[in-house]
């Protein structure tokens, strides 16, 4: 094994038996992250992709601006411009004029962005089984329980991507 791979994985040793709770929260999402956005990608989108129609199918019947949807997920709106861009032009989302402020736009999603949303949601929920697999169902429902917990319910400022 190469000397700078025995070297990473000591740092990770390290890491892993350290109490940082930052590291260790931001490590797991990493992994399940990637693992998610590899199986969005083999379907054309990413996991910000699904994470916007996921947004577009729950809010259903009350049409969101952009920029309410890019505030409700903490996403700024250079970036849930581009997100609606690649979107639309996969035939997943259509952006109509807001009847209420002519210079916005309210994305709708289409029925092809329906289908793909359903679909890739239980592909992901695959995944987060996989990636969870360690962990007894007592302990996957004891972690959701305690991340819960220190999530505060307000809006809070920062991506949820």
């Amino acid at each position: 094994m190469d000397e700078t791979v025995k070297s990473a994985e000591a740092i990770t040793q390290q890491c892993l038996q350290h109490f940082d709770v930052n590291w260790l929260i931001n490590r797991a999402a990493h992994g399940l992250r990637e693992a998610m956005d590899a199986e969005a990608n083999a379907h054309g989108t990413s996991i910000r992709g699904h994470i916007v129609l996921t947004a577009l199918v729950q809010n259903d019947g009350r049409p969101y601006s952009q920029l309410a949807l890019g505030h409700a997920l903490g996403v700024d709106k250079t970036t849930m411009t581009a997100l609606l861009d690649k979107l639309e032009r996969s035939g997943l989302v259509v952006r109509t004029p807001d009847p209420n402020d002519r210079r916005a736009r309210i994305p709708v999603i289409t029925e092809a962005g329906r289908e793909l949303q359903a679909k890739l949601y239980d592909l992901l929920k695959a995944v987060e089984a996989r990636v969870l697999d360690p962990l007894t169902p007592e302990e996957r429902e004891t972690l959701r329980s305690l991340l819960r917990k220190i999530i505060p319910m307000e809006h809070v400022e920062g991506s949820c991507m």
